[in-house]
């Protein structure tokens, strides 16, 4: 494909804000621009003014100030609205420079900007859906009212003219279910995968949890659970990485539990000490019960550690194990079951962990940048003019 302009849409940038769809995007352009394209991102402010936002090679973009996206744990509604108009304001201005315009589908402004944009800047509109939340979800998320008002903004959305990736049976599903009638492809990789290798659990074993502390994802579920195994004579620690509103919660927990010399709870830390953390786990805990697609759960098999995923009607990562092969799935996030979980997976030993590490071979091309990279390109090079972009 040749030399292409393209604009990326999210309203994070890694590693300011640290999750699945940050890493993909921060490594699609980053890719995309060692390929030789020219790759703007537009996002929200994350960084100090007057800093660099520190991506290589691409043009970030803040289409907006800082602002909190969360409060009381759930997305608020003023940041998706003003990075929307944000959005709609760049692209007004020079929507018409783009040959591809790559958005996620959340916060959802953004992407009806970008669609009722797209003829008149006459780019390729590409849009990522991680996730597809079920009426029943939204209400649950923001009450009737609210929830009625998000599930119809989804639907907007996807009736917006694009070329469309997801990331998960779960969510290929429930596209095609709600409605979506264009062309679709499903996609596993992420981000570049390093080349894991195989150590053996440290001694007495480590739990692991590493990424946010919101709700959905029941963090302070995992103490219990780490307590329950400990009054059954099991030597087990904690390790509990992240941040959120859910963070307060954890760490009251550990201390009623009298888990304080047992379970750490540092906040978010670099990404080094995380694989550190997880390349001699016992097992990474991941008891969310909605997830678009569980990068942490990869990331931990590729250095052969197992992980406990909670089973759920809204959680993709249970597409990513397979269980007794590369860990174990809980049927809820009771202390009871992520104790029992734990457990089989302590059965499991030296075992468990080569049986992960070569699940993870097997899987390796398709969860792999590379393989989603390559997908992805070609999909921008069959819908760009024959002649290649001319603008």
């Amino acid at each position: 494909m040749p030399p292409v302009r393209i604009c990326i849409v999210y309203d994070c940038i890694y590693p300011h804000t640290v999750g699945g769809a940050e890493r993909w995007y921060r490594n699609l352009a980053e890719r995309l621009v060692a390929e030789g394209h020219e790759v703007d991102y537009l996002t929200l402010r994350q960084w100090p003014d007057g800093e660099d936002a520190g991506v290589p090679g691409v043009r970030v973009i803040a289409v907006g100030p800082p602002l909190a996206l969360y409060a009381n744990g759930r997305r608020r509604i003023g940041p998706p609205l003003r990075f929307g108009v944000g959005v709609l304001a760049h692209l007004v201005r020079h929507g018409r420079r783009y040959d591809i315009v790559h958005t996620a589908s959340f916060p959802y402004f953004s992407l009806l900007a970008a669609g009722a944009l797209r003829r008149f800047g006459g780019y390729l509109l590409v849009v990522d859906w991680f996730e597809l939340w079920t009426r029943a979800y939204w209400r649950e998320y923001l009450g009737s009212a609210g929830g009625l008002v998000g599930w119809r903004v989804q639907r907007l959305c996807l009736h917006v003219a694009q070329r469309a990736f997801c990331f998960s049976e779960l969510g290929e599903r429930r596209l095609r279910e709600e409605g979506f009638r264009g062309e679709l492809t499903l996609v596993r990789g992420l981000y570049e995968l390093p080349e894991g290798q195989l150590v053996a659990a440290a001694d007495p074993p480590v739990v692991v949890y590493a990424g946010r502390h919101i709700p959905e994802k029941q963090v302070p579920t995992i103490v219990p659970a780490l307590e329950l195994l400990r009054r059954r004579g099991v030597d087990l620690r904690g390790e509990i990485f992240g941040d959120g509103p859910d963070r307060p919660e954890v760490m009251r927990l550990i201390d009623a539990l009298g888990l304080s010399d047992t379970v750490e709870a540092p906040g978010f830390v670099a990404q080094e000490q995380i694989e550190r953390a997880l390349a001699t786990a016992l097992c990474l805990v991941l008891p969310s019960r909605r997830e678009g697609y569980g990068l942490v759960v990869v990331e931990a098999a590729s250095m052969g550690t197992p992980s406990v995923v909670v089973v759920g009607p809204d959680n993709a990562a249970v597409e990513l194990i397979e269980d007794g092969v590369n860990g174990t799935l809980a049927p809820s996030a009771s202390a009871a079951d992520l104790a029992a979980a734990i457990a089989r997976v302590l059965d499991g030993g030296a075992e468990l962990r080569s049986s992960t590490a070569a699940w993870f071979e097997r899987h390796r091309r398709t969860l792999d940048l590379g393989a989603s990279f390559d997908t992805v390109t070609s999909a921008y090079a069959r819908r760009l003019p024959r002649s290649g972009p001319t603008r």
